[in-house]
């Protein structure tokens, strides 16, 4: 199905795959031509130089090779996936899902080299350019089942780290496309005769450039190898790193993305992240509840010594506050125009959700302990007092 000539110093390799896809079409297409061309001697008159019944049959040979790529799209691909069904593993099914994009491009492969062959003017460049395209779908189905095995590889990095699975098979996975890529790359350029070897040993001589220019690239690259060993973040973590705050959605090679609460996605270099203080909220297993409650001042001692000890006896029995952390209830200062009392704890759950909830139940609580004992809630106020005057002591305006 290919032919491979090689050069006498085995560097240049030129594929030739295209000439095996016509499963012998073209001919079997002129023979039927013969007749048509006897019965119908107009069709034999040309554009650009193309007879008209070898256009006409170039045309519907591509259409049957699109109805084709139909077919196989919805009948073929859809009983494999039936078959695929009934068996006790999921990966047939996601492998079968990735083959479908790069086998239905074949159908167009094999469509457009017919019809150039049919109008004669399929030249050496038209055939290099889908011999690339032989080579490029044959890499886009490496890397499609790649893609497809992702699962398969988080399932084996859990077996040697359960809690950095899925960033280490992140990590395996962009290594092993990289280089699957480059390797597609490479055969590219020999279909065009262009010896790779040769390519890569001249990149020597600017070595030291590329160097200097890739320093970040690699910086980046030991920044993910860091992140990575030392566990600092994992994905789905909420962190505040370099001014950023929001959600690792992904840990890359050269980069790490993080989502904000606005929805946007940041994008942080990991050598940045590597060398900044990372504060990850999801590390926590409590979060804190920090208030002053500000009286008036016509609370009395009594009343503000009961509404203390009530509001920390209902902390201490709340069971949503940490019982093993710090709780502090305190009549803490006197204040502008209120009596202030200082409230210090920490729910049992680092859940975000969850902590607003037994906040507010916490704030009810508290509402009530006050209008229990006959206080209420002071609010920024300035009191203005007047002397009396003499009547001889107002001024006097001077009239004229």
């Amino acid at each position: 199905m290919s032919a491979v000539e090689t050069t006498e110093n085995n560097t240049t390799i030129t594929l030739n795959v295209i000439d095996g896809l016509d499963m012998g079409l073209p001919t079997e297409v002129q023979k039927l031509l013969a007749p048509v061309y006897e019965a119908f001697p107009a069709l034999s008159n040309t554009i650009w130089g193309i007879p008209y019944a070898n256009l006409i049959a170039a045309t519907l040979v591509f259409l049957f090779f699109l109805l084709l790529r139909r077919f196989f799209t919805l009948v073929i691909v859809a009983t494999m996936q039936k078959f695929a069904q009934r068996t006790s593993t999921h990966y047939d099914e996601r492998i079968i899902s990735a083959l479908k994009g790069p086998l239905a491009f074949i159908f167009i492969l094999i469509g457009i080299h017919l019809f150039f062959v049919l109008i004669f003017k399929e030249t050496d460049v038209i055939k290099k350019i889908l011999e690339t395209l032989v080579v490029y779908t044959v890499f886009w189905t490496i890397l499609s089942i790649i893609e497809a095995m992702r699962e398969l590889i988080y399932n084996i990095t859990g077996k040697f780290n359960r809690d950095l699975s899925k960033e280490v098979g992140n990590f395996i996975l962009a290594l092993i496309k990289i280089l699957v890529a480059g390797i597609g790359l490479g055969a590219m350029l020999q279909v065009w005769g262009i010896n790779v070897t040769a390519l890569i040993a001249s990149l020597g001589i600017g070595g030291l450039a590329f160097a200097l220019a890739a320093k970040d690239t690699v910086a980046n690259l030991f920044g993910s190898f860091s992140l990575l060993a030392d566990r600092t973040i994992r994905i789905g973590e909420w962190i505040v790193v370099n001014n950023v705050e929001g959600v690792v959605e992904d840990i890359g090679m050269r980069t790490t993305k993080i989502r904000s609460f606005d929805k946007s996605v940041i994008t942080v270099p990991n050598h940045v992240i590597a060398n900044s203080p990372i504060e990850n909220f999801s590390r926590r297993g409590v979060r804190r509840i920090r208030m002053h409650i500000r009286l008036t001042y016509a609370t009395t001692t009594e009343q503000i010594t009961a509404i203390v000890d009530e509001i920390k006896t209902m902390l201490q029995t709340h069971e949503g506050i940490s019982r093993e952390d710090t709780l502090l209830v305190n009549f803490e200062s006197f204040g502008d125009s209120s009596l202030n009392i200082f409230i210090y704890a920490f729910t049992n759950t680092a859940n975000w959700e969850e902590y607003l909830r037994i906040r507010e139940d916490v704030n009810l609580k508290i509402i009530k302990i006050v209008a229990k004992h006959g206080s209420s809630f002071a609010f920024p106020s300035h009191s203005i007092y007047l002397e009396n005057m003499h009547k001889d002591e107002m001024p006097k305006n001077n009239m004229v």
